[in-house]
């Protein structure tokens, strides 16, 4: 049994320690908000982030940090990852080197343009670190439904670790030594699952999608590999496998915040329908500026960036990316 703390009791981070307290787990989570702790410690319920889930007495939630991260062996990062920078500064003076961070935001710094691997050990730098990402709705996995996961670290030894902590049963967990493509992958599917939302919302087909999610895929290897990554990591858990599960499901935020675009709302109007935050669109912008400034061609991710910053409407979009010079199929994908 470990010790372990959960920093962020929204879905996916309340999922999480669900898991790890049926694995026979210490678990304590974190919120910041009173009312949600005595939620989850007097009626075992989160109700706005997992309706219609009753969660084990034996998860504890508490909205003093220094006491939920004090002694824990694994300290999961399960907030928005805008967030992550100030949480790690929060918590720089209460813990030490020998506790694992594990992170399971997916996305890009808006300010840095860095990854939240860079982010955590820049803030800080003697904790082992560990990315948990992959095709996984909580809403599902809270539900013991069969779901992989893809555990990465720059150490074997630590991504096994984290591997042992979460697997079980229902939650099957792979490691991986391809930090950079494990992050990316889980970015930038963020983007693509958004335009995905925008063609459903238009009334566009399975064609459609079809054709925005292969193009899409190749789109975010280009992007990977220039950064570093192994282009096979794309055609794992946290490439295809993440772009196809949020692409498809109504579960996806990123996806529902797309239709709503497709539809005709406002950026404004459709965060506030959503009610959570929607990585997909913060990860256009940071992605879009780092790819201009490497000159790898993301057109998808291009257009997109358009239609959110109001300089296009969807339509015109469409027609942009389906108007574009020739191509050999191939000579995008490697050919950077």
């Amino acid at each position: 049994m470990s010790k372990v703390c959960v920093l962020g009791a929204g879905s996916w981070g309340t999922a999480l320690a669900s898991v790890l307290v049926e694995n026979g787990h210490e678990v304590l989570i974190w919120a910041r908000r009173q009312d949600q702790v005595d939620e989850i410690n007097n009626k075992n319920t989160n109700e706005k982030y997992l309706p219609g889930v009753k969660l084990s007495e034996s998860l504890k939630a508490s909205s003093r940090i220094d006491q939920v991260v004090g002694g824990a062996e694994f300290i999961v990062l399960a907030v928005p990852s805008q967030q992550v920078r100030p949480v790690c500064n929060e918590i720089a003076d209460k813990i030490g080197p020998d506790q694992v961070l594990v992170n399971v935001a997916k996305g890009i710094e808006k300010d840095t343009s860095k990854r939240i691997s860079e982010v955590c050990l820049e803030v800080l730098p003697k904790n082992p670190y560990c990315m948990l990402s992959g095709p996984s709705h909580a809403e599902e996995v809270s539900k013991n439904m069969p779901t992989t996961l893809v555990a990465a670290s720059e150490s074997v030894y630590i991504s096994q670790r984290v591997q042992d902590l979460f697997m079980n049963e229902y939650l099957r967990v792979y490691t991986n030594t391809d930090m950079i493509g494990v992050e990316l992958g889980g970015t930038t599917k963020n983007i693509i699952a958004f335009g995905a939302g925008i063609l459903d919302g238009m009334g566009y087909g399975d064609n459609s999608k079809a054709a925005l999610m292969t193009r899409g895929i190749a789109e975010i290897s280009r992007f990977g590999v220039a950064l570093g990554a192994d282009i096979s990591t794309f055609s794992g858990l946290s490439g295809i496998g993440d772009l196809i599960v949020t692409c498809t499901s109504m579960h996806s935020r990123n996806r529902r915040a797309g239709i709503l675009i497709g539809q005709g709302y406002s950026l404004e109007d459709t965060k506030k329908k959503i009610e959570m935050v929607v990585e997909g669109i913060t990860a256009t912008e940071a992605v879009y500026k780092i790819a201009k400034e490497l000159n790898v061609e993301m057109p998808i991710t291009e257009c997109i960036y358009k239609v959110v910053e109001g300089q296009i409407d969807p339509k015109t979009a469409v027609k942009e990316l389906m108007t574009r010079n020739k191509k050999y199929e191939n000579e995008s994908i490697f050919k950077l």
